[in-house]
């Protein structure tokens, strides 16, 4: 009975404690809606001392069934044998976010005028150190992070499809230049765990929620969601990057995601307002947070409102895709705008006109600069979970 006690309990713990380090940081069903992050670093960072204890558990007794044990044991245990592999194979080489979502292994950027990439795309944008860069969704979305160098600026540009977050940071942490590798997910968002100290941190914030780090975060850099016309239009000079042609085939899946017509419920829109897989706008400024519903926007093109003090106007270009948010504050005045035509804008207290790009071209106005507030586009149960007590605009 003491054996037979040994033996099962080794064997739970060596098949609970491989399925469990994986399945608190992947979304199977159920697992994304707890706060385990602690119980998974722990199961993670001990894994080997656990498969000893267990083995420890069980060897004996598995030794003596198979000399002494009737033949109908044998084959119990040699079936759960078996299964232990399958097991083990299958969340250690099969299961592991970075064994299914591997890193570009070339990166090539080409000029604007050169790139063949189609121009309704939605890319991730940022400018450096005067120098431009675009990374279309659908090669960063299968990646989840990639590796670059901006100007003199080393960046990170990630990117959760489950959360449809987009960010770009700097790979800093601790002090430290870092390198990551995605490890899994945390309430259905990427988590990449750095190299140095093993330290797991939050896409959509930059946070470490886990290791000897826990605490620190990586400094968020400036970036934009558009499609990769209105970029160009803006960044005319910009780098765009390129496929891989190693992944060409995962890039294929991802071909509807942009529009939220992908297959999956992980990934594809719901068109309603207000629902978990809503599309939201958020921003937070002054310690404060607040969503503007996509529905909404695409509704009205422009809405003028204020984040805890900053007057924002967020605008919708006519592609329906492209969005900015920018600070309504000028010369000291908190303009109000109207949506004019041709893809413009105008204001009510100078009468002048903006384009886009949020560049004042006609009137009073004329050659200022409306300064870019940082916003997301993202599915609206990312947004509440990080940003817990952000207000709603309605």
């Amino acid at each position: 009975m003491k054996k037979r006690l040994l033996l099962i309990t080794g064997l739970i713990i060596l098949f609970a404690a491989e399925i469990l380090r994986v399945y608190f940081i992947m979304p199977f069903p159920g697992s994304q809606y707890k706060n385990t992050i602690t119980l998974a670093y722990w199961i993670s960072n001990n894994i080997i001392w656990i498969r000893i204890l267990a083995l420890a558990l069980i060897i004996f007794p598995l030794l003596q069934t198979y000399k002494n044990g009737k033949i109908w044991k044998k084959v119990v245990l040699s079936a759960l044998v078996v299964g232990y592999a399958a097991i083990f194979f299958f969340f250690n080489y099969r299961f592991e976010a970075d064994k299914m979502f591997r890193a570009p292994k070339q990166k090539t950027f080409v000029s604007g005028s050169a790139d063949t990439t189609d121009k309704d795309r939605l890319v991730i944008g940022v400018a450096l150190d005067g120098v431009a860069k675009a990374y279309p969704i659908q090669i960063i979305g299968y990646h989840h992070q990639v590796m670059d160098t901006i100007g003199h600026t080393a960046v990170m540009i990630t990117y959760c499809t489950v959360c449809r977050t987009g960010r770009v940071y700097s790979p800093f942490l601790n002090g430290k230049k870092e390198s990551f590798r995605l490890v899994g997910m945390d309430h259905f968002n990427a988590m990449f765990e750095d190299a140095t100290t093993g330290s797991w941190l939050q896409q959509a914030t930059g946070k470490v929620i886990a290791g000897p780090l826990k605490g620190s975060a990586i400094k968020e850099l400036e970036s934009k969601q558009v499609t990769l016309a209105a970029w160009l239009r803006e960044y005319p000079n910009s780098f765009v990057m390129q496929p891989d042609p190693a992944f060409k085939k995962s890039y294929k899946s991802l071909e509807d995601y942009d529009d939220g017509t992908i297959n999956g419920g992980l990934e594809k829109r719901d068109s309603a307002s207000w629902k978990r897989k809503s599309w939201v706008i958020g921003v937070s400024a002054n310690n404060a947070s607040k969503a503007y519903d996509w529905n909404n926007l695409v509704k009205t093109t422009l809405i003028n409102d204020s984040v805890k003090g900053l007057p924002v106007v967020l605008a919708l270009e006519e592609d329906s895709a492209s969005f900015h948010v920018y600070n309504r504050l000028v010369k000291g005045i908190a303009l109000r705008f109207e949506k004019g035509i041709n893809g413009v804008f105008t204001d009510k207290d100078t009468h002048s006109t903006w384009n886009m790009d949020g560049v004042c071209i006609a009137g009073a106005m004329k050659g200022e600069k409306l300064n870019p507030v940082q916003a997301y586009q993202e599915f609206w149960h990312s947004w509440s979970t990080f940003h817990p007590n952000t207000v709603k605009y309605n």
